[in-house]
């Protein structure tokens, strides 16, 4: 039986969390905000017309960006509100309702292996509890033997980093570089955000 993820529980508790959450960025959208840092940096590691695997998209915001950029963009997420507002708003990708932890996109006709994986917006503390490795070996196996997964989440919602660095050993993965921003900056022991690039272990 599938496990309810966090994402999931918070949403049952107050049903409008994630109409709420889709609004919220549609205004800062439209306030001119700079949501555009993550997709940025994937950008830049990518070459021209990728192949993007977006976990936990949202509402598009990351995978929209990047796909605005030339890339082909599949983006999944358990919550089918935020995954109706990204097939409302950014029509020219591929939205689907999945679990992470269930992740089989080739189950639903769509082809591997993609050329990266981003997981951004804190997705990873949302996860079922106790799902973390099992979510981090299929994103390892839906970018292949040489895609990459990058990840960014804060500190201080119950994922600790050491956790998370064990995480990904026993999940297939290897660490190859670590930030404390999507704009790069150092990662350090007492960084409060941690972005991973993460590429399947040899």
């Amino acid at each position: 039986m599938r496990q309810t993820t966090r994402w999931e529980a918070k949403a049952a508790a107050d049903p409008e969390h994630s109409r709420w959450y889709v609004e919220r960025f549609r205004r800062m959208a439209a306030g001119g905000a700079d949501l555009a840092g993550e997709a940025r940096m994937i950008d830049a590691m990518i070459g021209r017309g990728s192949r993007v695997l977006d976990g936990g998209c949202g509402p598009g915001r990351v995978g929209a960006e990047l796909a605005a950029r030339g890339h082909t963009v599949v983006g999944v997420d358990v919550d089918p509100v935020l995954i109706e507002a990204a097939q409302a708003d950014h029509p020219g990708s591929h939205w689907l309702v999945f679990d992470l932890a269930e992740l089989d996109l080739p189950a639903r006709g769509v082809p591997e292996p993609f050329d990266i994986a981003v997981v951004a917006g804190n997705v990873l503390t949302f996860l079922a509890p106790g799902s973390e490795v099992e979510v981090l070996r299929r994103l390892g196996v839906h970018v292949g033997a040489t895609g990459r997964v990058v990840v960014g989440f804060g500190a201080g919602r119950g994922y600790e980093f050491p956790v998370f660095f064990a995480d990904v050993a026993a999940a297939g993965l290897v660490v190859d570089a670590t930030f404390s921003t999507w704009d790069l900056r150092p990662f350090a022991p007492t960084s409060d955000f941690l972005v991973a690039i993460l590429s399947p272990a040899g």
